[in-house]
């Protein structure tokens, strides 16, 4: 009975694993998808304007 002990912990990390993925997947897009590329580019944009311009940024 001990290499069920050895698996276990292995197989029960997989299933959580497995399930963290499939929760990512299905939480990409959806209604707020537009907004929050929206905000992900403005926030991009800044910083290479930041690091380009000056040498100071807020």
């Amino acid at each position: 009975m001990d290499y069920v002990s050895a698996l276990l912990p292995p197989f029960v990390m997989a299933a959580f694993f497995i399930g963290v993925i499939r929760v990512i997947i299905k939480t990409q897009g959806g209604a707020n998808k537009a907004k929050e590329d929206a905000a992900v580019d403005a926030a991009l944009a800044q910083a290479q304007a930041c690091l380009l311009y000056t040498s100071r940024c807020v």
